[in-house]
């Protein structure tokens, strides 16, 4: 049986639960990380000693880094669906992976912290304006791959495109300015039919939100 470390508001820990429900995978998951603790603990350390969620364990297979995990889920278990058969379908994946965690990941945390995460007497307008102006032109660029295909790589969902659209749930409920990307728009909502992402990826987050002043 699969083991999945890490809780279900982990926008990383999402998209690994994300990927293990397309391929149809059963797992077990514990709850880690946030509220739940246990990063510290001997045991969780033995397993990642990154002390970060997700791990997952397949076996004699140990492996954290949400991305890492992907890659390998789609490989092990699904190469022509999630992966790709050839080396360029896999290339093409891991390019907009890659994109996502050097180019939006970092932005789009500081726009959700300065958002939900932080009490209001610790936000930054500056701060938030800033990150969003870096998101909005990265979204641009896959706003506009998004032309002629459904997915950003044709018109099949692959790896490539599940870091970005993990994120997008959030994207569109949080109370932010948001520029008309009607391509980026219809690629959500297409997402929001798919099972999957669904029960997966569209969790609430308010118990992560920072409580309101009395």
């Amino acid at each position: 049986m699969i083991e999945l470390w890490g809780r279900r508001t982990s926008i990383n820990v999402q998209k690994v639960m994300w990927v293990l429900a397309e391929l149809g995978l059963d797992y077990k998951r514990f709850d880690a990380g946030g509220r739940f603790g246990g990063l510290n603990d001997a045991a969780y350390m033995a397993l990642n000693p990154h002390q970060k969620v997700p791990t997952l364990v397949d076996g004699e297979t140990v492996l954290w880094e949400s991305n890492a995990i992907m890659r390998y889920l789609a490989d092990a278990y699904d190469k022509d669906t999630l992966f790709g058969s050839t080396p360029a379908a896999r290339g093409a994946s891991d390019m907009w992976m890659e994109w996502y965690q050097n180019s939006v990941y970092a932005n789009f945390q500081i726009i959700f912290h300065q958002t939900v995460k932080l009490p209001h007497a610790e936000r930054s307008g500056k701060v938030l304006a800033q990150a969003q102006e870096v998101v909005c032109k990265q979204f641009s660029l896959f706003e506009a791959e998004l032309e002629s295909r459904s997915y950003i790589n044709g018109d099949q969902l692959t790896l490539g495109d599940m870091p970005m659209a993990a994120c997008l749930y959030r994207y569109f409920t949080m109370e932010i300015e948001r520029p008309d990307l009607p391509r980026i728009s219809r690629y959500y909502q297409n997402l929001t039919e798919r099972p999957a992402y669904r029960d997966n990826v569209m969790i609430d987050y308010d118990s992560l939100r920072a409580p309101e002043p009395v």
